[in-house]
């Protein structure tokens, strides 16, 4: 008789593996780790993932399927590229703060396989530019922003937010802050990123 994958089981191994690939990363996660941070043993584990690599895509396909719709509605709305800055860097920190493996996992994963990345194009939900590019264009050519193209924009906006989780370690040695003031100076930046890139582009 076919066995039947079970969605409890499925979430509790989606759960062990996103915890253990955030404490080792890939190549230092080991699949009977994830299976007993699951409770189960490595033979279910297999049968649900035939090895880490599908167990890997299967992490990342879920936190980047809660985080793509929300950044592409932003984009895609009818409000102001200054409005569209703000929501942009609000719900971008506020979701890295609460799955804060993913910028990493999204490093990783290029480093590894840039197809892997190329791929997720084509996934429901991934962000478009077109309507950004079209409104970059319209308040630059009314004076409302200062001339840049909105390519660079983007580039600026996502580096300006990846880039503190990326480097957490590096910028809490810098800073001599612990974990908890860290969280707090994430906090802070869903403001102060935005602002900083509206008094930028700004006439």
């Amino acid at each position: 008789m076919k066995k039947v994958k079970d969605e409890n089981t499925e979430h509790q191994i989606l759960d062990a593996a996103k915890k253990v690939f955030q404490a080792k990363g890939m190549d230092g996660a080991r699949m009977q780790e994830i299976a007993n941070h699951a409770g189960i043993n490595k033979a279910m584990l297999h049968y649900y993932y035939r090895n880490k690599q599908l167990l890997f895509e299967a992490v990342f396909k879920n936190a980047f399927s809660l985080l793509a719709p929300q950044l592409n509605a932003i984009l895609n709305d009818d409000s102001s590229i200054e409005k569209k800055v703000k929501k942009f860097t609000s719900n971008y920190i506020e979701f890295v703060i609460k799955h804060p493996y993913l910028p990493n996992f999204i490093i990783q994963e290029l480093n590894r396989n840039p197809d892997f990345i190329l791929n997720l194009k084509d996934t429901k939900g991934f962000p478009k530019l077109e309507k950004f590019k079209e409104q970059v264009k319209y308040e630059v050519k009314k004076g409302i922003i200062k001339p840049i193209s909105a390519e660079q924009l983007f580039i600026n906006i996502m580096a300006l937010n990846i880039f503190p989780f990326v480097a957490k370690p590096l910028i809490m040695a810098f800073t001599n802050t612990d974990d908890k003031t860290f969280k707090q100076l994430m906090e802070q930046r869903k403001t102060e990123v935005a602002d900083f890139i509206i008094n930028s582009i700004c006439s």
